[in-house]
């Protein structure tokens, strides 16, 4: 899909911002939401984590009480959680909860964004952390849980990981909040094309998004998360992502499995401010920004969040997103 020059306004692809709670205060956090949406981004998607993924990030806020704040700190741009694991830190049925009332509080903008989740946020609660494969079998449960809860109806159920007795939502809107499942592989695709109405996804992977036509997720709409590192300095902007962001490049089967940030400083600790350069955009290139973005979207994606790193430089980065990075993904 090309990317036209500036000055019309059909989108041909959908840009959302991301409120990274790894490093951000909330109150910073909802003050981003609303300014990135006057900017024009058409929607925003919140990370949950327990924990940063380095020190050096300095912050997990819970997104839930945040995503209230920032129902009611915006109004037209769409909500989503990037992503919430339902599966060991809550269980299906209180998340079915936060999701519905998240849903009534932004006037049916918000989509619940669900994935098997992380060692880093989940061992917290002291269950162990389970193989990958039983994280998926959680996850179906947890799944079929929650659109049964979204249904307003008592539910009972007694699967080979959770229970629910008699649970019921008294307030949940119709339609329901939207599900996203997010993917890394075959598998967890396979689990999206049953139980998903989005498609999400950390890697411009095209075959992600085939298998999902495949298994029967065609026309569903697909989002992708790339981070970016603008600043009008360009060695500012590459040791800023590489002090808050070498983790990035270990891939989502180790990231999963690293139990908190001091093992991903261990495990990032001889990675060079130039290794993150060429993984991460950094600097004020405008064009280096939109090639990140591009591979994205060569590869099926209909929406692509970016993250900007660095928790005290958001609204000069959405300041100049709004000049010079959203006209880029208008048509000509």
């Amino acid at each position: 899909m090309p990317v036209g020059p500036p000055g019309d306004v059909s989108i041909v692809v959908e840009i959302g911002y991301t409120l990274m709670c790894e490093q951000s205060p909330p109150s910073s956090l909802v003050a981003d939401a609303g300014r990135a949406e006057q900017a024009g981004f058409g929607f925003s998607v919140i990370s949950d984590h327990y924990f940063p993924w380095l020190d050096s990030q300095g912050h997990s806020p819970n997104a839930w009480p945040v995503l209230g704040a920032v129902a009611q700190a915006t109004s037209t741009m769409e909500l989503m959680t990037y992503v919430t694991a339902p599966i060991i830190r809550y269980h299906p049925a209180v998340v079915a909860q936060l999701a519905a009332t998240t849903g009534l509080l932004s006037g049916g903008r918000f989509t619940l964004g669900v994935g098997a989740g992380e060692n880093l946020n989940e061992h917290v609660v002291g269950r162990g952390w389970p193989p990958v494969n039983v994280r998926h079998e959680m996850l179906d449960e947890a799944l079929y849980i929650i659109r049964e809860l979204f249904g307003g109806q008592y539910v009972n159920f007694v699967g080979e990981h959770f229970r629910v007795d008699s649970g019921k939502l008294w307030d949940v809107g119709q339609p329901p909040p939207r599900i996203g499942v997010a993917v890394s592989g075959t598998q967890s695709v396979q689990l999206a094309a049953a139980h998903a109405d989005v498609l999400i996804a950390v890697e411009p992977k095209a075959e992600l998004c085939r298998t999902f036509d495949e298994f029967g997720g065609a026309g569903k709409d697909r989002i992708g998360q790339v981070p970016i590192c603008w600043d009008p300095d360009r060695d500012t902007a590459v040791r800023r992502a590489h002090d808050q962001f070498r983790w990035f490049g270990g891939g989502w089967k180790v990231n999963a499995e690293l139990p908190g940030p001091t093992g991903f400083a261990a495990a990032s600790k001889f990675v060079r401010p130039q290794d993150v350069a060429e993984n991460i955009p950094c600097g004020p290139d405008v064009d280096e920004h939109v090639a990140a973005i591009e591979k994205f979207v060569d590869a099926g994606f209909t929406h692509v969040a970016v993250v900007q790193i660095g928790g005290d430089t958001q609204q000069d980065f959405i300041a100049w997103a709004e000049a010079e990075l959203l006209p880029r993904f208008r048509a000509s």
